[in-house]
């Protein structure tokens, strides 16, 4: 068997360990015959770099993707496409495995520039460089950039691509991911009810039989991607039964067409888990997740960053379930693991120390709570800066937890600066904005302020008039001060909802 067939062999079989070595000798092999700065020597080094990105080995690909990028640019120059491709592959690690964003994001910067220069700006992998770009404005909390890129994408690809291209579909779907973050939840419906009924449209005009093993993949991938993208959609706009039939559609399918183990139809199964836990069903939410945490370590590893993200959401279930001791010790055992394998600083691990936080405030362990709780605030401010949303969150928390505690001016002074934040920076989103609301006026009413949580209280019932879809705040509350007409929202746990969407780059050896 020839080198070529053992690493198609290895890559479908999913045995990285085996492809690791040998990519390995070939990289040895093509440095003692050809040289170091060979062009076959950096495409071996690219091929072990993208092993090492898939067995989790985050740091090992990144350095060798940086020497990759740096032997490329003496060899190549910078306008090469190859030197592009590098650039694009080192992103990729930046954004999916190591959370450097702002790395990711003036790399990105740079690669669109040289593509649209050196191929134009029609070209295909100069619009893949121009989503990549939107997609990390969008993690950075960028929002009105990240929509602004997209759209002008979309309108491109319909230009180039037409109506009904994978591409322009792909491009409609993220872009109704940004309208569903901006809280724009009626426009990202439409469009991705939208990219649902194209799909269908695209789907009935070619018969599967005369489509490629790859076509198939990537047109059942579209398929159960608008899917469940709408899905997520029903999730934030309150219409859980008809998120949780989409989700069982998109399940099904995949389990039928790719298997019970493929990472894609384990991210389905996941997010069906995810559904029953916000329908309350959380015994079967429980149930589902323990068995994607089984065959995830037994097909991916335990160190894996999508069985981190499993061992995370079964012990979401379990602090919802009042499993307090297992949530806890699942909790510390995926942060340790986290810490480890992604680093201090990726907005998982992050995540992990705010969930860990709130079972530390469930189990009475307040002071625990506050110096995580703290913690976790410094570095979001460092990392994703002071306006993100995700750093509203963790101040909203550590006000909770100084309340909890009985400092009660701590946890006003935040609450007043998360509300002034929330409007300034993500708009009066309906639910954030009322929960901001609802955590500030039930601190007023424990100051024994109720001219101020009155004030509050009438303002919220004016948000509420504005907007289509109604939040039943009391039902989320269980943690709730009953002083409060809308009590405060306690510290949840944040869950993964894994859309499948990713960075769309056509490149060889990460995807």
């Amino acid at each position: 068997m020839c080198a070529d067939a053992c690493l198609i062999f290895f890559e479908d079989g999913g045995f990285w360990v085996q492809r690791e070595a040998l990519d390995e000798e070939i990289l040895v092999l093509s440095k003692k015959v050809m040289g170091q700065h060979h062009p076959h020597g950096l495409t071996s080094m690219a091929n072990l770099a993208s092993t090492y990105f898939k067995l989790g080995k985050f740091e090992s690909a990144q350095n060798l993707e940086e020497k990759v990028l740096d032997q490329s640019k003496k060899v190549n120059e910078e306008h090469h496409l190859d030197t592009l491709t590098s650039m694009v592959n080192l992103v990729l690690t930046y954004y999916c495995a190591l959370g450097k964003l702002k790395s990711a994001q003036e790399l990105e910067e740079e690669v669109l520039v040289l593509s649209n220069k050196v191929i134009g700006e029609h070209n295909h992998d100069s619009l893949t460089s121009m989503a990549n770009l939107a997609l990390t404005y969008h993690a950075l909390g960028k929002l009105e950039s990240a929509q602004k890129w997209e759209e002008k994408l979309l309108l491109l690809h319909k230009k180039v691509s037409g109506e009904h291209h994978p591409d322009t579909l792909a491009s409609m779907v993220n872009l109704a991911l940004t309208y569903h973050a901006l809280g724009k939840l009626e426009s990202a419906q439409k469009l991705d009810e939208e990219v649902f009924t194209l799909r269908k449209k695209v789907s009935g005009d070619h018969h599967p039989h005369t489509l490629t093993s790859m076509a198939r993949f990537i047109e059942l991938d579209l398929q159960t991607l608008s899917m469940a993208n709408l899905a997520f959609t029903y999730c934030a706009l309150g219409k859980l039964e008809s998120a949780l039939k989409l989700e069982v559609q998109v399940f099904a399918l995949r389990k039928k067409a790719i298997g019970e183990h493929h990472p894609h139809t384990l991210i389905a199964m996941a997010n069906l888990a995810s559904t029953y836990h916000s329908l309350g069903k959380l015994e079967s939410a429980e149930k589902l997740e323990e068995e994607v945490l089984v065959i995830r370590k037994k097909v991916l590893g335990e160190q894996h960053y999508g069985t981190l993200t499993s061992m995370a959401n079964l012990a979401a279930t379990y602090f919802a379930l009042g499993k307090l001791e297992s949530a806890h010790k699942l909790e510390e055992e995926v942060l340790l693991l986290r810490k480890r394998v992604i680093g201090e600083h990726h907005p998982d691990t992050l995540t992990s120390m705010t969930n860990l936080a709130s079972t530390y405030c469930a189990l009475g362990k307040l002071e625990s709570a506050q110096k995580l709780d703290e913690e976790v605030l410094v570095l979001q401010k460092k990392i994703s800066g002071e306006h993100h949303r995700n750093t509203l969150n963790s101040m909203a928390n550590l006000a909770f937890t100084y309340r909890a505690l009985g400092k009660l001016e701590s946890a006003e002074m935040l609450n007043e600066e998360v509300l002034v934040l929330q409007k300034k920076v993500i708009g009066d989103h309906p639910l954030h904005t009322l929960i901001a609301m609802a955590n500030l006026a039930s601190t007023y009413h424990a100051l024994g302020k109720p001219k101020n949580a009155q004030e509050l209280d009438e303002e919220m019932l004016v948000l509420k008039k504005k907007v289509s879809v109604e939040y039943d705040l009391d039902t989320l509350t269980s943690r709730a001060n009953p002083a409060s007409t809308y009590c405060a929202l306690g510290k949840f746990h944040i869950r993964s909802f894994q859309t499948g969407i990713g960075l769309s780059m056509g490149v060889a050896g990460h995807l």
